[in-house]
């Protein structure tokens, strides 16, 4: 009878701690990426009693309860953080704290500090690769991820420009001889903008159109004459000269007024083997052109996408991708141990870590603009919080009444 002190004070305790591990998960119920806890208990060796083997049999009570982490997915939802990352399937991001450790979290709600580490809300610094001289070796070594800031994007010169437009089958050489006209913005190696016009002239000749590159001579230190020649079609509207095989068009520009470098300028008449200019009998019009320069640009914001990249957009409208993510699989995610600030470090149990890229070696993705909710159920734990508290009290009321029961076996001696 008297094991039933022990006993009943094992159960209080397992109870106890029992209900510490539902507090926890009712606290972390909003906790960006937070798994919940699990108690399992079980129970102490058994004594028997009397001469027989193993027909009266009582327990010792219940050991000190074990907790499971359990890593399932939680709800995934829209956020408004530019950098805010939401893990779908298997993994952990990988971070590592102010005394150099790695650990590893869910929590994906990711911020820039003034010297452009990225940074999980606590202060970790989330590790992968950095684009370096325009190069993002994922193959490398885990580092800080840093992202531009304030940077002043250098302009690129223009070294080429197309068109993809159709001159008018049906139009009259003349005299006057019909004309159609384009242009197209390019660049210079200080970034100044320069309108290149094109001039098309139909010729006398059948299915043959002559062209005129200009470049403004306002922009020139002297005057550059244009610069000429013919495009030609054979008898299903296709440019045959000049060949996709080349010498292509092309225009030096010499002398610029600014002081930037000379430009070299290629017209690319195709895409590929396909001529990019036709001449059906259709209304001369252009659908769509391009040229591979751009000015020098601000950096305007650095957001986070789908896969874990992360893009720099630029005020000219172009976005270069300066990061890559890391994620880290590990087989046995139970095993961990929780270090605080949503963060888990390896134990002894735990499987060494397979770092890659997401998506790549049964790694889960990572979703940009999200965050991955908490696995708490609050109904299930509330559930929870009422059957332990009447454990709790059905053990309480088991010391209570083996107290009077020791009482009464006191009094039988007076």
């Amino acid at each position: 009878m008297f094991t039933s002190f022990s006993t009943a004070l094992s159960a209080l305790s397992a109870h106890s701690t029992a209900v510490d591990v539902v507090g926890n998960n009712l606290a972390n119920l909003n906790t960006a990426g937070f798994k919940a806890s699990a108690v399992s208990f079980h129970d102490l060796v058994t004594q028997s009693l009397g001469a027989g083997l193993g027909e009266t049999q009582v327990g010792f009570g219940v050991s000190r309860p074990t907790t499971l982490r359990q890593f399932s997915q939680g709800a995934i939802q829209s956020s408004s953080g530019p950098l805010d990352a939401a893990i779908q399937g298997d993994g952990f991001l990988v971070v590592r704290d102010r005394n150099g450790a790695l650990l590893y979290t869910r929590g994906g709600q990711l911020q820039v500090d003034k010297s452009g580490n990225l940074l999980t809300v606590t202060g970790e610094r989330v590790q992968g690769w950095t684009e370096q001289n325009g190069v993002l070796n994922t193959n490398g070594a885990l580092t800080d991820i840093v992202v531009p800031v304030g940077t002043l994007k250098s302009p690129v010169s223009s070294t080429q420009f197309s068109f993809d437009l159709n001159l008018d089958a049906s139009a009259s050489a003349g005299p006057p001889a019909e004309e159609f006209s384009t242009s197209i913005e390019v660049f210079d190696s200080l970034g100044a903008s320069h309108l290149l016009s094109v001039t098309y002239t139909k010729n006398t000749a059948a299915n043959q159109w002559d062209y005129s590159i200009e470049f403004p001579s306002a922009d020139l230190t002297s005057p550059l004459a244009p610069v000429t020649g013919s495009l030609t079609f054979d008898q299903l509207g296709k440019l045959t000269d000049p060949a996709a095989a080349g010498p292509l068009p092309a225009i030096s520009v010499t002398g610029l007024a600014n002081g930037a470098q000379d430009l070299n300028l290629t017209w690319q008449l195709y895409n590929g083997a396909n001529p990019r200019i036709t001449q059906y009998a259709q209304d001369s019009a252009l659908s769509a052109n391009s040229q591979d320069g751009s000015p020098a640009a601000q950096l305007t914001r650095v957001g986070l996408s789908d896969g874990g990249t992360i893009l720099a957009q630029f005020s000219n409208g172009q976005q270069t991708v300066v990061g890559q993510l890391a994620m880290a699989a590990v087989r046995n995610p139970e095993s961990l141990i929780a270090a605080g600030n949503n963060n888990y470090q390896l134990s002894a149990r735990s499987a060494l870590p397979a770092v890659g890229v997401p998506g790549t070696g049964g790694r889960g993705q990572i979703l940009g603009g999200a965050v991955e909710f908490s696995t708490v159920d609050i109904a299930r734990e509330f559930t929870n919080l009422i059957v332990l508290q009447r454990g709790y009290q059905a053990n309480a009321k088991v010391v209570t009444t083996v107290d009077e029961l020791s009482q009464e076996t006191i009094n039988l001696k007076r």
